[in-house]
């Protein structure tokens, strides 16, 4: 296929529905409103979720647990992902950005001690669970708390 020989599918792309221009184009009179009701006044209409006065679904449904507005996301690294840094390499978030194991700068990091370290690193990160700072340790390495 070329460029040239590029189209719309057949009936993505309709016209325009222009209404209020007489009688004679098909949406004269009330354009498209029919008579009277809700509908068919300005600014009229249901507001999304109403169902006419009965008890909206979503007040119907039960609710359970609640938000915690002050819990805090943190990007997980596994120790076995680390094994790609060489040895008495130090780990901090920005090389974990750089290397595209993390994606934002600003994101907290926790490791966690799945699989098995095998360099000896200095880690530097806002946690760490116990598994992976024995396994650190283990290595030869240091585990930091930022």
């Amino acid at each position: 296929m070329k460029l040239h020989e590029l189209q719309p599918s057949e009936g993505s792309r309709q016209k325009r529905k222009r209404v209020g221009r007489g009688m004679a184009s098909g949406h004269g009179k009330t354009s498209g409103r029919g008579h009277k009701g809700q509908n068919a006044r300005s600014g009229g209409g249901v507001r999304l979720g109403f169902e006419g006065g009965q008890t909206q679904l979503f007040q119907r449904l039960p609710k359970r647990g609640f938000t915690n507005v002050n819990r805090k996301e943190y990007a997980v690294v596994n120790i076995e992902t680390l094994n790609r840094f060489d040895n008495d390499t130090v780990v901090t978030a920005e090389l974990l950005v750089e290397s595209g194991i993390v994606r934002k700068k600003t994101e907290d990091i926790k490791i966690l001690g799945n699989g098995k370290l095998e360099k000896q690193l200095t880690v530097k990160a806002h946690k760490f669970s116990t598994a992976a700072v024995e396994a650190i340790e283990a290595a030869g390495g240091k585990a930091e708390v930022i």
